[in-house]
């Protein structure tokens, strides 16, 4: 009798998927809350035309202070079959959206690698960007290989305290270690359209700065550089919004300081890191945040 067990992301809860609800909050039904030309990504992956995004309902990380929380622990969100998820696909494709960026989809990935290879067997020729919070098993990620394009991870803690606090999850940075590791493996470093400057492959990771953490944000800072060097890209990020639950929280509940973010991109130039995107002005807003309203969105 094959093993039903859920196994692939880091949490590891063994859960059967096919009659209860895993760590993730999902089953092994694919659930999405919004498939729409998203243009808040990174220049070279929103472009002119927008990312073609689609937001996956259910996380297996899931920090007190998400800005997705929405679709992260509420259930917001509608099944989808292989066919409808295919068809997204390339109603995104046709809209003239530059990549199709798959958010949060880990949980989903056993489901996803058949559709994703039939996409691109039936003609999905622009890239497939796995848009993560990088908290993945490297064994999840090698079942991927050959079929993404471009990495988009999170790294988002180097101190297994803060880690645990805010996500219940210790182990993020090893793990996220490893994850970026395997990334880089498969894509390397980012490769872009000489004529378009659109992003076509490599990895790119992103920081988001918390309020109060700009030393843990230099310390990881400083382990990318050290283990990477130019060889990614980076997104340094102060779009931080509290969340009205995090209203009492000693840290979280206030947006990250110009001084704070200055300082973390600051010590970015002096490590000799290149290749950074930055936020510049009032980013930390409600309006950055999509509305999950479980429909297909268009322009």
């Amino acid at each position: 009798m094959e093993d039903k067990k859920c196994m692939l992301c880091p949490r590891r809860c063994e859960i059967d998927r096919t009659y209860q609800y895993g760590y993730c909050g999902e089953s092994d039904i694919i659930r999405i809350a919004r498939a729409a030309p998203h243009m808040w990504e990174e220049p070279p992956i929103s472009g002119t035309n927008g990312s073609g995004t689609i937001f996956f309902s259910g996380c297996n990380l899931r920090c007190i202070y998400c800005q997705n929380h929405e679709i992260a622990v509420s259930h917001l969100g509608y099944a989808v079959s292989n066919d409808e998820l295919c068809r997204i696909f390339f109603e995104l494709q046709n809209q003239g959206v530059h990549n199709i960026n798959l958010v949060t989809a880990s949980h989903y990935a056993n489901q996803l690698i058949p559709i994703l290879q039939r996409a691109k067997g039936e003609g999905l020729h622009i890239p497939l960007v796995w848009n993560s919070s990088g908290y993945e098993t490297v064994e999840m990620l090698r079942m991927l290989d050959g079929l993404i394009d471009i990495y988009l991870p999170d790294f988002k803690y180097i101190n297994p305290q803060t880690a645990k606090d805010y996500s219940k999850a210790p182990d993020y940075p090893d793990v996220a270690k490893a994850a970026l590791a395997e990334m880089v493996r498969q894509c390397g470093a980012p490769r872009h359209d000489l004529h378009t400057g659109l992003m076509t492959r490599g990895v790119q990771v992103r920081h988001l700065v918390l309020p109060g953490h700009a030393q843990e944000s230099r310390q990881i800072l400083w382990y990318l550089y050290r283990s990477y060097g130019n060889g990614i890209g980076y997104s340094i990020m102060n779009q931080y919004t509290p969340m009205p639950k995090m209203q009492s929280h000693p840290l979280l509940s206030r947006k990250v300081t110009a001084k704070e973010y200055a300082n973390v991109v600051q010590y970015a130039n002096q490590i000799g890191i290149e290749n950074a995107y930055t936020q510049e002005g009032e980013a930390a807003s409600e309006s950055f945040i999509p509305e999950f309203s479980g429909r297909r969105q268009s322009h």
